[in-house]
Order: C-alpha cells, then sequence, then structure tokens
C-alpha cells in the first residue's frame, strides 16, 4: 500500500487527518513513525509558506509523499490575528488554554457583532522535496464571550460555527469533521491525492 506521512507532531491534528482521510487507499503515517525527525521552524508570512516548508522536508526526509497544514484563527477586530502565530500567539511555549485567554483579554468590550472571525487551512502535498499541490480552507464564525464545551483543541471552546449556533468544542467531532476549514482542505486535498495516487 502506498504511504503518506502527515507531517505534524500534533495529536489532534494528525487524528484529525487520518479520519477525514480513511477512505483513500493509502496508509497514512506520522512523525512519530520515524526518528530523528527535523525541527522545523515556522518562518512564514503566510500559511502558503508554511505548509510548503514542512511538507518539502518531511518529504525529502521520509522519502516519501507528505501532506503538511499550516491552519489558524482570524479575527477581524484584531487585523486578522493570531494568524500565522495562532499556536503560538501567548508565546512560545503557550498552550491552548493560554491562548485563548489572551485572545479574550484583547476582545474584552468588543460585542459580538464585532467578534467576526474565521479559521483557515493550507495543505500542502510534496514528493522528493518538490511541493505537488497546495490547497486552501476556511470556516466563517464569530469568537464566544467565553469558552463552551469540552470537545476539540485550540480554539474550538472559542469558535462559534454559525450553522450550528455552538463553539466547535460543543460539536461532536463527526460534525466538526464536516465542516471545519480543515475538512474543507482536506477535500480538496484528497481529490489531488487521488489524482497523485500514481506519482506518490
Amino acid at each position: 500500500m502506498r504511504e503518506l506521512v502527515a507531517a505534524t507532531r500534533n495529536k489532534d491534528k494528525a487524528r484529525e487527518i487520518k479520519s477525514i482521510l480513511k477512505d483513500i487507499d493509502i496508509k497514512i503515517l506520522d512523525l512519530d513513525d520515524f526518528e530523528n525527525v527535523p525541527d522545523i521552524e515556522e518562518d512564514g508570512k503566510t500559511f502558503e509558506e508554511n505548509a510548503s516548508k514542512k511538507a518539502r522536508i518531511i518529504s525529502g526526509f521520509t522519502r516519501r509523499a507528505a501532506i503538511a497544514d499550516d491552519s489558524g484563527l482570524e479575527v477581524d477586530a484584531l487585523g486578522g490575528r493570531p494568524g500565522v502565530k495562532s499556536a503560538r500567539f501567548a508565546g512560545d511555549e503557550a498552550d491552548y488554554g493560554k491562548n485563548n485567554e489572551k485572545l479574550l483579554r484583547l476582545l474584552k468590550g468588543v460585542p459580538p457583532s464585532g467578534r467576526k472571525a474565521r479559521f483557515v487551512c493550507v495543505i500542502a502535498i510534496a514528493k522528493d522535496g518538490k511541493v505537488l499541490d497546495t490547497v486552501k480552507g476556511t470556516c466563517a464564525g464569530w469568537i464566544a464571550l467565553g469558552p463552551k464545551g469540552a470537545n476539540g483543541f485550540g480554539y474550538d471552546p472559542l469558535f462559534v460555527s454559525p450553522e450550528h449556533g455552538k463553539t466547535f468544542a460543543e460539536l461532536a467531532s463527526a460534525v466538526k469533521n464536516k465542516i471545519s476549514h480543515r475538512y474543507r482542505a482536506l477535500s480538496k486535498a484528497k481529490e489531488s491525492i487521488k489524482d497523485l495516487l500514481t506519482v506518490l
């Protein structure tokens, strides 16, 4: 069976990627399946730059096709922040809770009508150190006044889905995985992977 490496150390992301791509006849590996994987500095100014860099380096290192994503939250009232800094919004050692606390602090006093936001996910597919395709998925919503729900990860407890009127963290994984930015990007990537199976 052909193999594709999900270029992430984030267990939550890896699980989501494997779940969404499970119907493709390809084995999904992640970075835990390899030793001495190089650390990759996400120093790009865009999601596309970061995703492409990770996919290129991991495909070259593992000698397998690789899929990498860079994703984040863009909040209109904050000029698009945290953006590419989403995972490190509250500092390099920040966890999900600290990032959410900082976001709420910066939005204190902003009414619901001014809390529009979107999740963005860019996925790059690479082989032999060369990017074969990049795709993008977005999901619009708004930031809640406080965290709700126990599912999901990252900013999910604060991001309200307009389709359901609930935060991503209040939705079952199966529901979230059909509307999320990562699902929308992976759905496009899935078609590219199917087209590329002959070269992967």
